[in-house]
């Protein structure tokens, strides 16, 4: 009984460890040279904190974890496959590192890469054990809640006040500005010289006009990952945890889950992300109990519905050419010639940046990262480091699958659904180098890894 309560704590702990990384490091691991340390209390909490700081943190959970791992009954991954893979994909970006082109790039990437590995077998443990999944997620979950919180106030006031408050700022000279928020504008870039003159940077000014949020993290496609990643498994958690309470209450939790995550969703703008929602709706209709020709049929609706809304909504994206498509094309044809070019290590991890400053075509804007986490893997550690990359999260994900598939848990299955969300999400994104999203989806992934008995499901209330 002390064991399991001291696991509970754990989970408990653990969980608000990845809630801060929600909050607080929802950044690259790569620009983490750019991240200024808070200097005031203020700046400690409305502020990003430097992405190294979430490694000294983790440090001692993960030792924590580990001792624990050996004095439990310790679930392994259902195949030593899954055990295996991860190790020797983290083993491979060590030596990849000693090839490296840019030492403190991959130095940053390989304590993230790291995290990534100790998040994917802390989480095997915890939710094989009846509730750790639940003490795990309160922290998760909050984080999430406020990340929208903060994604809604974006739009409907903080993006339209800043933007309101340039256009004024330039209109008047700044004269409504005190001299040290000016020098402070200016050092961020919002404020810029052209001909003498001071005027607003029309980067902000387009950001602030479009009001695509991003919440706690880095920009708005990082926040759909996020929403694909946690919303399915926070919409069946508020209609079957919350059975129990008061039906007004139950319905203002059920109504407040379904508006930020849909409001927050539909605000960051993100295009692959909509693609991936609609067909994450669809594998919920076929997942549902009935007739396959009702399913199939709602399963149309949706695609023709989402297809159409998408089409609408978006056509501008296209007539203006879809520049952002094309730049990742750039990015991802960087990536293979670099892949050709040095096949067995790569450029070492989290340098993509180095090689592509030499590849990208002239008229492409400057790119940090691929923004495909596969196809990176085989630029920055080359064809061994690519492979077992993707083989761990193909095996890991068909093996939940195939278990969760077959059994009636509906949070194991959205759980699974945001997982496999997010993963198809890294062929357009970054997020493998996020702590803020890749170390909590990797926790649940190899929580998805060992055996959720039916008594743990039973009692999430679902």
């Amino acid at each position: 009984m002390k064991k399991l309560s001291a696991t509970k704590c754990y989970a408990l702990a653990f969980g608000l460890f990845l809630g801060l990384c929600i909050w607080k490091f929802g950044n690259p691991v790569i620009l983490d040279h750019k991240i200024s340390s808070p200097a005031t209390v203020a700046d400690l909490l409305a502020a990003a904190w430097p992405t190294h700081w979430a490694n000294w943190i983790f440090l001692p959970l993960a030792g924590l974890g580990a001792w624990l791992m050996f004095q439990t009954k310790i679930s392994w991954p259902q195949s030593k496959w899954l055990g295996l893979l991860p190790l020797a994909w983290l083993g491979w970006q060590f030596l990849s590192a000693a090839q490296t082109v840019d030492a403190d790039l991959t130095a940053a990437t390989l304590w993230q890469f790291s995290g990534c590995v100790a998040c994917y077998f802390l989480g095997a443990l915890l939710p094989a054990r009846e509730q750790l999944l639940r003490w795990l997620l309160l922290g998760v979950l909050a984080a999430f809640t406020f990340c929208l919180v903060r994604a809604v106030n974006q739009r409907v006031f903080e993006f339209p006040q800043n933007h309101q408050l340039l256009v004024e700022g330039e209109r008047d000279g700044w004269t409504n500005f005190p001299p040290a928020t000016i020098a402070e504008m200016k050092s961020d870039g919002i404020i810029i010289t052209t001909n003498g003159a001071d005027v607003a940077n029309p980067v902000f000014l387009d950001k602030f006009k479009k009001a695509r949020v991003s919440g706690t993290l880095v920009y708005p496609n990082a926040l759909a990952g996020l929403i694909l990643l946690l919303w399915p498994a926070s919409l069946v958690l508020a209609f079957g945890a919350t059975k129990k309470l008061k039906l007004l209450i139950r319905w203002a939790v059920i109504g407040l889950t379904i508006f930020l995550g849909g409001a927050a969703f539909y605000w960051t703008g993100s295009k692959l992300g909509w693609l991936i929602g609609i067909g994450l709706a669809g594998l919920f209709l076929l997942r549902r109990a009935g007739p396959k020709k009702i399913k199939f049929a709602a399963v149309a609706v949706v695609l023709i519905l989402g297809l159409g809304i998408f089409a609408v909504r978006f056509h501008h994206y296209f007539a203006a050419g879809a520049t952002s498509a094309g730049a990742r094309f750039d990015y991802w044809r960087a990536a293979v010639q670099t892949t050709v070019a040095r096949p067995l290590f790569g450029t070492g991890p989290g340098t993509f940046q180095r090689p592509y400053a030499r590849l990208k075509a002239p008229e492409s804007e400057m790119a940090r990262l691929a923004h495909n986490d596969y196809l990176e893997q085989f630029s920055d550690s080359g064809l061994i480091g690519g492979l077992t990359y993707a083989a761990w999260i193909f095996l890991a994900l068909a093996a939940a699958g195939k278990k969760i598939w077959r059994a009636n848990d509906p949070f194991s299955f959205a759980i699974f659904a945001g997982l496999l969300a997010w993963f198809a999400q890294g062929f357009g994104e970054f997020a493998l180098f996020v702590p803020g999203l890749a170390w909590p989806a990797f926790t649940l992934l190899g929580g998805l890894t060992g055996p959720v008995g039916k008594s743990a499901a039973a009692e999430r209330g679902c």
